[in-house]
């Protein structure tokens, strides 16, 4: 196939790229910049140029694709909600240039939205638009276009990480370096889902190839880690101080990491692994915080 990918000069889409050429397909890659545009040209693949501030831009990508992989995302947190609009308009966009085809479109979310709210790991069957995360409206897009007989799939992610990356953390730990130590609020016991971004990779190959429209598919290898241990990790790794905040704490600690430093975001992938086959194989989220590479170290 020929797949128009977004973000694919990202941290997640730069190895979707390795992931689909080394599978045979042929890639044409969103880069909003020169130096995007030659990365993408020296891995062989097609580029288009244009931004999610115009998603109209990114419409010469979808006519001459086979299938749309989105992964693009502004990830600047101080104003998630509005980049979640921004992600709505996009995801319209691509899925008007697939009115009336069945060329797939696979979308990116998280696995927040697969929570019930009964204390349970998130899972697939489960699209809980109560939930707090602002990204429900990906979703939502999502489902408008589903209405329309559009073949939309959806990826939800946990913590996706490596060694220099690791999703939500990755923000903790900037602020941990800035404030010179490493915090969580009362006990920690709150969990995060995680998933190797190699792994991660792997899966958006498989659901392109083999997913089905309407379905909802989690990149989880671990379904929970607690707080406390990635705390007392990443403490380790910088040579800080743990503390333990009281949760009226937070917002003066955290800012706007406050609305998810005590959340659970557990999730269950066991539906995925058994209708994709896939299974995780990378290094767990502990493990990379361990290894955690540092500017200057």
């Amino acid at each position: 196939m020929r797949v128009f990918l977004t973000g694919a000069t990202g941290f997640i889409g730069s190895h979707i790229v390795t992931e689909l050429l080394a599978a045979g397909h042929q890639v044409t890659g969103l880069a909003r910049s020169d130096s995007g545009e030659q990365v993408l040209r020296a891995k062989g693949v097609d580029v288009v140029r244009g931004n999610l501030e115009d998603p109209a831009s990114l419409l010469p990508g979808v006519a001459r694709a086979d299938a749309v992989i989105h992964t693009a995302f502004d990830h600047d947190f101080t104003h998630f909600a509005a980049n979640c609009e921004k992600d709505r308009r996009v995801i319209e966009a691509l899925g008007s240039a697939l009115r009336g085809t069945h060329r797939p479109l696979l979308i990116t979310s998280g696995v927040g939205l697969g929570d019930a709210g009964d204390g349970l790991p998130a899972t697939e069957a489960v699209q809980n638009f109560s939930h707090p995360n602002p990204r429900i409206i990906s979703e939502q897009a999502g489902n408008q276009l589903l209405e329309q007989g559009i073949d939309v799939r959806v990826m939800r992610l946990p913590q996706v990480h490596d060694t220099r990356k690791q999703g939500l953390l990755t923000a903790y730990i900037q602020l941990a370096l800035e404030k010179g130590m490493v915090a969580y609020t009362g006990d920690g016991t709150n969990r995060f889902s995680a998933c190797h971004v190699t792994d991660a990779a792997r899966l958006y190959r498989l659901v392109l190839e083999h997913g089905e429209a309407g379905k909802r598919y989690h990149a989880v290898a671990e379904e929970g880690v607690a707080m406390h241990a990635l705390a007392a990790a990443i403490a380790t790794r910088l040579a800080l101080p743990l503390t333990s905040l009281a949760v009226e704490q937070a917002q003066a600690h955290f800012g706007w990491f406050a609305m998810f430093v005590g959340m659970n975001l557990t999730a269950s992938a066991s539906w995925t692994q058994q209708q994709s086959g896939w299974l995780p194989e990378g290094p767990g989220l502990l493990a990379d915080l361990q290894h955690l590479e540092l500017s200057g170290a």
